[in-house]
């Protein structure tokens, strides 16, 4: 594609994802970068809009889908962050993380697995033991889509058999792995990688387990336990993040896998083994806006694409004027 003064991004995203996501500092950051990020009116045939360099979005409904394919049968040119059919892969909780175990670490001891986990379609496997013997107390019932909605992120954390008579499928019951309560969350944009640190559950006895009434906790209550007998500030700033090299080879590994550009994940370390993680969960179009510099971070990305190369100097340009790194910031 050959250099031009400006580039047109066309962005579909619900309401509410354009409020976090389209901030007035993004938009007046990627117009000095001459990058224009226009609005696609849904009650308007796509075809009928542009002419566009790239579209960028948030919608998985039919309608959408259909109209993104025939518009770009009529512009092939057009760039799109990301494909339908691999967003599709992360909607569901099973295919997500069925490349973890064709990810390659290339250094260090680290090894990264998915924890055990099963589909349960119907109520009656519930209590089906032949199905139910893969798993051992606690689980995390999770809903089988993740597709942002509310309901996909009703999740439940489950002590024993008598808490998964209150569930209902379809689900995916996954081993609950003590991790001292930290979560490491890692932001992907292109090939621009960041890791936080987060509180998580805090890890659960086998007292716990067995004293519990009525089996299971809502994952609206989590929240609200996870901080329970330990201080927060402590855990997180004692926790050690997950070495760098380890996290971009991850990284690297799921945009290959996954056909994406724009996702994070969610990576937890056992308790019991300090160079054992277990990757529980991967999102598409995270928010974003809670990184320091997004608005840098995303504006380079964008650039990248249209001039089809990376910044060899390993630094891209945030705002003020300030450097940040090209690889792995990593941050609290």
């Amino acid at each position: 594609m050959p250099d031009k003064l400006h580039y047109k991004i066309g962005y579909a995203l619900t309401e509410k994802k354009r409020q976090s996501f389209l901030l007035p500092s993004l938009v007046e950051f990627a117009q000095s970068r001459g990058i224009d990020l226009v609005a696609i009116d849904s009650t308007t045939p796509l075809l009928d809009q542009g002419p566009f360099d790239a579209i960028l979005h948030k919608l998985h409904d039919k309608q959408w889908i259909d109209q993104l394919k025939e518009y770009c049968e009529k512009y092939p040119h057009v760039m799109v962050i990301d494909p339908p059919e691999a967003i599709e892969k992360v909607h569901n909780r099973i295919s997500m993380l069925q490349g973890v175990e064709k990810l390659k670490i290339t250094e260090g001891n680290e090894t990264v697995a998915v924890p055990v986990q099963i589909v349960v379609e119907k109520p009656e496997e519930l209590t089906n033991s032949e199905i139910l013997e893969e798993l051992k107390f606690p689980v995390i019932a999770k809903p089988l889509v993740a597709d942002g909605s509310a309901i996909s992120h009703s999740m439940s954390l489950v002590f024993n058999s008598k808490g998964l008579k209150s569930l209902k499928p379809p689900l995916v019951l996954q081993e609950f792995v003590n991790h001292s309560g930290v979560i490491f969350k890692v932001y992907v944009v292109g090939d621009f990688v960041e890791c936080v640190k987060r509180k998580s559950l805090r890890d659960v006895s086998h007292e716990e387990m067995q004293s519990s009434v009525e089996g299971l906790i809502l994952f609206s209550q989590i929240s609200n336990t996870a901080a329970e007998n330990y201080d927060e500030g402590t855990e997180i700033e004692q926790a050690e993040l997950p070495p760098a090299k380890f996290i971009e080879d991850l990284a690297r590994g799921l945009r290959d896998v996954l056909g994406l550009s724009l996702f994070n994940f969610d990576l937890i370390r056992d308790s019991k083994a300090g160079n054992q993680y277990f990757m529980i969960d991967i999102n598409y179009f995270p928010g974003y806006a809670k990184m320091p510099a997004y608005e840098a971070v995303l504006t380079n990305f964008f650039w990248n694409l249209f001039h089809e190369k990376h910044e060899t100097s390993g630094k891209e340009v945030a705002l003020g004027g300030e450097e940040i790194e090209n690889k792995i910031p990593v941050g609290e």
